[in-house]
């Protein structure tokens, strides 16, 4: 038998020879690092048997697949353990994920697993990796597998199994022991446990079986491996930078927002949060002046019919609410692109109007889960930085490139330069025709390949009505947030019959861009909070300075200034508290106010101001005046940090 290695290399080997054979053949140190192998692209065991002709990949712990792999195989791992401390447990799926790995299940009553536990639970899984057990596959009938897993009372199984049979119409399904334990799983895993070199179990958590809200509630354990100690413990690292910069405690502590019961996933902004969300939107409206956009605004309610006529009922109803008056029924717009069509609709337009740019600041309203919410990341309402541009075919490339080169200002501003760029293509629930499609995804292609951007093919991912493409951020920390967005559309047009009067008095249909610099409004900015761990730059922090009296007879001065400092722009607050001025100090440290500004006896007498900067300490005494034109110049360029 012979099989080829990806350079095109042959390798004779016996018949029936797997995976570690064909490692083994190419050297015994290969064989030793092998954790999987690639057969014609697809993973498999290196146990699996190999055919003639195949093209095969050894996989090791330098390949991109190997963290996933052993992650896969720590969540066995972990259910052994549990199972092992926690008799009578149910046991249902445990998937790799991009941080690592998760199992829930559901625990005897009498048990009440906490965080607390986990040192337990990683001693139990450190004798299953230290006794490095074989993962062994066993491909089994139908029959067989319920009649194991209904044995052992876990139903979970016998409904993944019949769900199997229902879908797909399998006639077998693969098991995988490790140890005492076995599981239902399609594979692939490394040899064995011992592969596992470095896991930590993170948190706990509730979850839906089947993330259906009428379902049993299971414990849900978090847990992540890496393939060196070195890598888990910076991964370690960033996730308590990330804990300490957790937009949710510090928007308590910075008096930003609220996030009440009365209304989950809706946000309360205090002043402060009020005073950040302006200042991210006027940038915003700063590219609007600048690209000649006009703002409008449409309403909350609109009839449901319309949701029909945009096609959002059939393709987004499941997340949109819905209310009735007088016998008629109406939604929540869940998004602002019907609203736009009415306005383009409202009036006969001509090709001399075009392209036409109408930007929305809207509010949105989604019926997202509650389980699924997340501080501002995850909401249930939202303010959209939304546009809608009407064009012909010829002016998509330019428009489309001048919507790149809005994002890049903006994200540049706010200290974003690392933008990773996806082009998504018609997905399985596409509307409209497959030729407008590909003429779609080619303007795309060609604006992006114009302004001379990388971007990678998202397949099968745009949105239901047209390809898109999605501009991805990455934080402080390497975190990857997709943000803004600009979306083709052929197909709205068409349901709206919108229309426009050519050059040869004729009636054309125009083309449709929705795009977004930010997307939700609330979203970046709780990207903005991690980022900067609250210590905004100058120009975008609500107080940009903290004035402190060190006596109260000196209060009456510190009010002078900051009266002077808000009349020349500077965002400026009094600390009139009979505390001393080392807490105030402190406080303003904490409230990551960028200036501090202490006054005293001899500020007083010479119209100046003690200058503190925030994470810096004393920067000596100046003339107010001096420091607010200091202040405004810093405001005014916008550093980024």
């Amino acid at each position: 038998m012979k099989v080829f290695l990806p350079d095109g290399t042959p390798l004779e080997l016996p018949e029936g020879a797997t995976g570690a054979d064909a490692a083994r053949a190419i050297g015994e140190g290969l064989a030793r690092a092998a954790l999987a192998i690639k057969v014609d692209g697809e993973l498999r065991d290196l146990s699996a048997p190999l055919s003639d002709g195949a093209r095969v990949e050894i996989v090791t712990t330098r390949s991109e697949e190997a963290l996933e792999l052993i992650r896969h195989d720590a969540a066995h791992v972990l259910a052994t353990a549990v199972v092992d401390l926690y008799p009578g447990t149910k046991v249902s799926i445990g998937p790799p994920i991009d941080s690592g790995f998760y199992y829930d299940f559901e625990f005897p009553p009498d048990a009440r697993v906490s965080d607390a536990d986990f040192e337990r639970i990683e001693a139990a899984m450190r004798e299953h990796t230290k006794a490095d057990e074989p993962f062994e596959r066993d491909d089994v009938s139908i029959e067989q597998a319920l009649e194991r897993f209904r044995s052992e009372g876990q139903q979970y199984k016998v409904e993944l199994i019949e769900d199997l049979v229902r879908d797909r119409g399998v006639d077998t399904v693969s098991l995988y022991r490790n140890g005492p334990f076995t599981d239902l799983c399609r594979g692939p895993h490394a040899p064995s446990t011992g592969r596992i070199k470095a896991y930590k179990l993170l948190s706990v958590a509730g979850a839906y079986w089947r993330g259906d809200e009428s379902r049993q509630m299971l414990t849900r354990i978090y847990g992540t491996a890496f393939l060196s100690k070195a890598d888990l413990e910076e991964h370690l690292e960033r996730l308590e930078q990330a804990r300490a910069r957790d937009h949710r405690r510090l928007g308590r502590e910075l008096d930003l927002f609220l996030l009440r019961e009365e209304a989950p996933g809706m946000p309360f902004w205090l002043p402060a949060g009020m005073t950040l969300q302006n200042e991210v939107s006027a940038v915003v409206r700063e590219q609007l002046d600048k690209r000649g956009y006009a703002e409008i605004k449409t309403p909350q309610v609109m009839d449901e019919q319309l949701w029909h006529r945009s096609g959002h009922f059939d393709n987004y109803r499941d997340n949109m609410y819905f209310t009735q008056a007088e016998e008629r029924r109406f939604a929540l717009k869940p998004m602002n692109c019907p609203g736009a069509c009415l306005v383009y609709e409202s009036d006969r337009r001509s090709y001399r109007e075009l392209p036409l740019r109408l930007a929305e600041f809207g509010l949105c309203s989604r019926n997202e889960r509650e389980g699924v919410l997340h501080g501002l990341l995850r909401v249930r309402a939202f303010v959209q930085d939304d546009a809608h541009v009407f064009c012909t075919e010829e002016q998509i490339e330019a428009e489309v490139r001048d919507i790149c080169q809005a994002i890049d200002e903006l994200y540049g501003l706010f200290g974003f330069t690392d933008v990773r760029l996806e082009l998504s293509t018609r997905p399985e629930k596409a509307v409209g025709s497959a030729e407008s499609w590909e003429r779609a995804e080619r303007a795309l292609a060609a604006a992006l390949e114009g302004l001379g951007k990388h971007y990678a093919v998202n397949e099968g991912d745009g949105a239901f009505y047209g390809p898109k493409i999605d501009f991805h951020i990455t934080d402080a920390l390497g975190r990857s947030w997709q943000c803004g967005t600009c979306q083709l559309d052929f197909y709205m047009p068409e349901r709206f019959e919108l229309t426009y009067t050519g050059a040869d008095n004729a009636d054309h249909r125009p083309v449709l861009i929705h795009r977004a610099l930010f997307g939700s409004v609330e979203r970046f900015i709780g990207i903005l909070i991690e980022n900067y761990a609250g210590e905004f730059p100058l120009w975008l922090a609500p107080v940009q300075a903290m004035v402190l009296p060190i006596a109260d007879r000196h209060v009456q001065y510190a009010s002078r200034v900051a009266g002077e400092l808000r009349a020349a722009g500077v965002r400026a607050q009094v600390d009139d508290r009979s505390e001393s001025v080392g807490r105030k100090i402190r406080d303003a440290e904490l409230r990551k106010a960028p200036y501090m500004l202490v006054v005293g006896d001899s500020e007083e007498s010479s119209g100046q101001v003690g200058v503190r900067r925030h994470g810096e300490g004393d920067r000596g005494a100046m003339p107010a005046g001096d420091f607010a034109a200091l202040a405004t110049e810093e405001i005014a360029a916008r550093a980024p940090a």
